[in-house]
C-alpha cells in the first residue's frame, strides 16, 4: 500500500530537529518514533496517532477521526486522522504533538 509521501514530508520536516524522533516503513506506511516508541504514522493518505487509551474517546470526539483497525480488531489507544482533516499545519502540529506526549510516557526503547 503506498502512503502520502507529501504528509510524511510535513511531518519530517516539523520534527527534523529532534534527534529522539526516528522514522521506520511499516503497515504499508512509515511510522514516526520518538525515542524507539511509535508516536504517529502515515498510511494511506491519513495519519495514524498513539494518544494512549485513556486519551482515545476524546480523540475519537475531534473532526476527522476514527478508530485504528487494520486487522478486525480496534487498537486501543491509537486513532486515525482522515487526511482532509488535516490539510493545515496547525491541525497536524497539534496530532503530532499529541502523538510525541504519548510516546514520551514510554520507556525508551
Amino acid at each position: 500500500m503506498a502512503y502520502d509521501e507529501g504528509l510524511a514530508q510535513r511531518i519530517r520536516e516539523r520534527w527534523a530537529a529532534d534527534p529522539e524522533v526516528g522514522e521506520k516503513r511499516m503497515f504499508g506506511g512509515v511510522a514516526f518514533l520518538y525515542r524507539g516508541n511509535m508516536a504517529v504514522g502515515v498510511t494511506g493518505d491519513d495519519l495514524m496517532v498513539r494518544v494512549g487509551p485513556e486519551a482515545a474517546d476524546a480523540a475519537l470526539a475531534r473532526p476527522g477521526t476514527r478508530v485504528f483497525d487494520m486487522t478486525g480488531r480496534p487498537m486501543r489507544g491509537w486513532v486515525v486522522v482522515d487526511g482532509t482533516a488535516i490539510a493545515e499545519d496547525d491541525t497536524l502540529g497539534a496530532w503530532l504533538d499529541e502523538g510525541r506526549a504519548f510516546a514520551a510516557t514510554l520507556p525508551p526503547k
